[in-house]
């Protein structure tokens, strides 16, 4: 498989063949979903915790960036060894390292080996009033995805994690568990009846 694309399709059109159409089960369907559901949030909060790759996975928090990244977003950033002036950055807050910014760069300043970024909300009027240090960027913006970070924003959250993480995978494993004693059922009556 040469590209994602390729890839997805293939698997979409292998799991449409496997459907029996004339047997469908919903549970299972749902069971599916749910599936897929725990992975995504599994990927994306270990994307958000770690970077992997160089990529590291942040939520958008403000509209400081619209229409080109909205609120509630999802951005994947990738560290670079230089960044180019209209590129859109990254960066640690200087006097808070836990908090970020993701604002486009409209200046670029180096002096004595170090570099400065100014940078600019693209919905707002007037440069960011500090410039960030090389040092402190995280890393060029590669894509955006629109809103998926709202629910994993609510993820991060007690309530979120219960509903979900914790609920769906109970409810993964009660299905496992129904499927594993299924299992031994039929095995049981295949012994027996070879028994005879």
């Amino acid at each position: 498989m040469s590209s994602l694309a390729e890839f997805l399709r293939y698997f979409m059109k292998t799991v449409w063949q496997m459907i029996n159409w004339k047997k469908i089960n919903y549970w299972k369907i749902v069971t599916y979903i749910i599936y897929a559901i725990v992975i995504i949030f599994a990927i994306t909060a270990i994307l958000a915790k770690f970077s992997i790759g160089g990529i590291k996975l942040l939520t958008v928090q403000s509209g400081s960036m619209e229409p080109a990244i909205k609120m509630g977003s999802v951005v994947f950033v990738k560290s670079q060894d230089n960044y180019q002036k209209g590129g859109i950055i990254t960066f640690k807050n200087s006097n808070n390292p836990k908090e970020t910014t993701t604002h486009r760069i409209i200046d670029i300043k180096k002096e004595n080996n170090l570099i400065q970024y100014q940078t600019r909300g693209d919905a707002n009027n007037a440069p960011d009033s500090q410039w960030a240090d090389n040092s402190l960027v995280v890393g060029k913006v590669k894509f955006a995805i629109p809103y998926i970070g709202y629910p994993i924003g609510f993820a991060r959250t007690l309530p979120g994690l219960i509903i979900l993480i914790i609920i769906p995978a109970t409810i993964i494993i009660y299905d496992e568990i129904l499927n594993i004693r299924k299992e031994i059922k039929k095995r049981r009556r295949t012994k027996r009846g070879t028994k005879r």
